[in-house]
């Protein structure tokens, strides 16, 4: 990694450093490092990791108020319960 200093400009050089290092995770990676992470916490942190960038991606790829209906998922009826009852009526 190198960073130019142009016109004794120290400050701005710091600055430019400390942004590249961060855009790489090192800071992330030294903060880490610092204390023993026994490998089953390990294991987990980086399982959690997982999901929430899978999470994430997943919410990026759905296009948001796009859908024609209510919302269905888990613990949720796709009707009211009275006109669930209705239909099984007839």
């Amino acid at each position: 990694m190198e960073i130019r200093v142009l016109s004794r400009d120290i400050e701005k050089a710091l600055r430019t450093l400390k942004k590249k290092l961060q855009l790489d995770g090192v800071f992330g990676e030294l903060k880490k490092r610092r204390f023993y992470e026994k490998p089953s916490v390990k294991k987990k942190r980086k399982m959690l990791e997982a999901q929430k960038r899978k999470r994430k991606l997943l919410k990026r790829a759905r296009p948001s108020g796009s859908s024609s209906g209510p919302r269905t998922g888990p613990g949720r009826p796709s009707q009211s319960p009275a006109a669930a009852s209705d239909q099984a009526r007839s």
